[in-house]
């Protein structure tokens, strides 16, 4: 077993080939299963004790389920604890999930808390160095190398994305461009100056920057860029594809979430482009039933849940992330199971007239319309008794009236054929869906005002 020192207490063209390849894996990714599966005992013992004894919610969520740490003697049984949810996050805000005092944390961010209070995370200097060193390897797996200058055009501030990428890169090795969001033209207009090979974005804001050099009369193309890393929001094959066809470009995943440390948590690797390889090392998975939150087994879609198994001033114990995948062997990481992509959220899905219907299906029908952007949004309203959707998606530039109006069509009656259900589509203008950190709001739910 490895020692531990991380736990203190234009026309379509194809992407450049061959891929640059995933790099030299680090000692823990060269782990066989079993000496994975050790250590992740070892550290979930250390975890679930260091929050027992230091975070008032968990003693009581122990106390109340009639677990104690020492009742784990096998990863399996971690499906006896309590799963932790935003809302106990919310609940205990700002700092009652601490499990460090204030003294010991060097910096805090948190979500928007639009749909309620944030939720406040913490970080001490042992979790901001393995953050940078798990955002490191992520960007090796990616393709990067050291001295490839990185363009970084996720937010900074509270969201976790632009710290934790700029971190991440710079401990690679890498020289970090720090453009943050906003500004379309001047973002193209850096990436022709400085030359970047690597872009880190989130995937539908790419496709903003991909119409602004076109915009330009710039293919983009024949920009510098070798690899983007697409995190912070679903997306599908069609937009991966999309973005290589037209970037010029190989599109990889990058997966995390504020509450578990930020990006970083998994990370697809270049050479295979299968699904992210989950650094298990560090976070421990699970998939559920989002409704029983019965445990599923590899390869069954359901809910998935994570185990901090390292972190000092937020520890998470079974923590419901609300976002749909299913866990799969490795393949360029062996030691690492896989997450395939996100396929929509458990507190996303629509219920429409007795219909499912997740965003990422919309999507999908979206990607294949003539003449419009793949930046849609979904607006739910109640007309008399009954329910009502209407996707509101953007055009492209230069998109004429007589397009427009047979792509609205085309996207009905792709929503029609493909999910079952009758919506609305309107055809608005470029850039005018309301955006956040580079992502569109995709629901607005309107039903009950």
């Amino acid at each position: 077993m490895i020692s531990d020192p991380t736990v203190p207490a234009g026309p379509p063209a194809p992407p450049p080939s061959p891929a640059p390849g995933g790099g030299i894996p680090d000692a823990a990714e060269r782990m066989d299963r079993e000496e994975l599966r050790a250590l992740q005992l070892d550290r979930l013992r250390r975890t679930l004790r260091h929050a027992y004894d230091n975070v008032e919610h968990y003693r009581r969520a122990f106390d109340g389920a009639g677990v104690t740490p020492d009742d784990c003697r096998s990863l399996e049984d971690l499906a006896r604890f309590p799963f932790t949810t935003k809302a106990d996050l919310r609940d205990t805000y700002p700092y009652g999930m601490f499990a460090v005092p204030m003294s010991r944390v060097r910096r805090l961010h948190a979500s928007s808390g639009t749909t309620g209070r944030p939720t406040v995370v913490g970080y001490t200097d042992g979790d901001l160095s393995v953050w940078a060193d798990l955002m490191a390897r992520s960007i090796r797996a990616a393709g990067g190398r050291p001295g490839h200058k990185v363009h970084i055009a996720y937010g900074y501030g509270l969201f976790t994305g632009g710290l934790g990428a700029h971190y991440g890169a710079e401990r690679a090795g890498c020289t970090v461009i720090p453009a943050s969001g906003g500004m379309t033209a001047r973002q193209v207009q850096l990436i022709r100056d400085l030359r970047p090979e690597i872009i880190m974005v989130t995937p539908s804001y790419m496709l903003t920057l991909l119409d602004e050099f076109e915009r330009q009369g710039v293919d983009p193309r024949t920009s510098s860029l070798e690899v983007g890393i697409f995190g912070a929001e679903p997306w599908t094959e069609e937009m991966r594809r999309e973005i290589e066809e037209r970037g010029g470009l190989h599109a990889v995943d990058v997966y995390g979430l504020s509450e578990v440390m930020g990006p970083g948590v998994a990370q697809e690797c270049v050479e295979t482009k299968d699904g992210l390889h989950v650094w298990e090392d560090h976070f421990y998975p699970e998939v559920v039933d989002p409704v029983t939150g019965e445990t599923l087994p590899d390869g069954e879609e359901g809910e998935l849940v994570f185990t901090s198994l390292t972190k000092e001033a937020l520890p998470v114990v079974r923590y419901r992330t609300r976002d749909l995948t299913r866990l799969l062997p490795g393949t360029a990481r062996p030691a690492f199971r896989r997450m395939g992509k996100v396929t929509g959220r458990s507190d996303d899905m629509i219920i429409l007239r007795g219909v499912n219907v997740f965003p990422t299906q919309i999507e999908e029908i979206v990607l294949r319309v003539p003449g419009v952007a793949p930046h849609f949004q979904i607006r739910l309203t109640r007309r008399g008794r009954a329910d009502h959707m209407t996707v509101r998606v953007e055009a492209r530039p230069g998109a004429g009236p007589e397009l427009r109006e047979a792509a609205a069509a085309a996207i009905a009656r792709g929503v029609k054929d493909g999910i079952g259900v009758t919506v609305g589509v309107e055809v608005v203008d470029p850039e005018t869906l309301e955006r956040s950190v580079g992502k569109i709001r995709r629901v607005v739910d309107e039903r009950g005002r």
